[in-house]
């Protein structure tokens, strides 16, 4: 993985997102699970991110993607749950029934990823006193 830049920044944020449908139903299937993934592309790009993986399957999604640092991951999240949602049961309206009305459950799981530990960036941090006495 490589870094990206903007004007302004350096950056390599990659974040893995899973989330489920109500009731947990086994409803990404067929036709809906490959339209999903279109879906979450289309998205993706929109904001500028890069998708890294996409797995849909039957009660969960997994999305592991690249983006610029001025989204949260909480937006992130509730961005692609909340797009996706609406232009997946406009699609397929039967889902509705399925699913109460709402397709994604409010929960989402999210964890970043990167080139280095977080046991390198500690101690890279705390080594940091010691390269400024070498400076003196």
């Amino acid at each position: 993985m490589e870094y990206k830049s903007t004007r302004h920044a350096k950056y390599l944020c990659n974040y893995h997102f899973v989330w489920i449908p109500k009731y947990r139903r086994k409803v990404l299937t067929g036709e809906i699970a490959e339209y999903t993934k279109e879906v979450l592309r289309t998205i993706a790009e929109e904001l500028g991110c890069e998708v890294l993986a996409l797995e849909v399957m039957p009660d969960h999604i997994h999305l592991f993607v690249n983006c610029p640092p001025r989204y949260a991951p909480s937006y992130l999240a509730n961005y692609f749950k909340g797009k996706s949602a609406r232009l997946i049961l406009k699609k397929f309206p039967e889902l509705k029934k399925a699913t109460n009305g709402k397709l994604w459950t409010r929960s989402y799981f999210v964890s970043t990823s990167g080139n280095i530990s977080s046991e390198t960036i500690k101690k890279y941090i705390e080594e940091q006193w010691v390269k400024e006495g070498e400076e003196d």
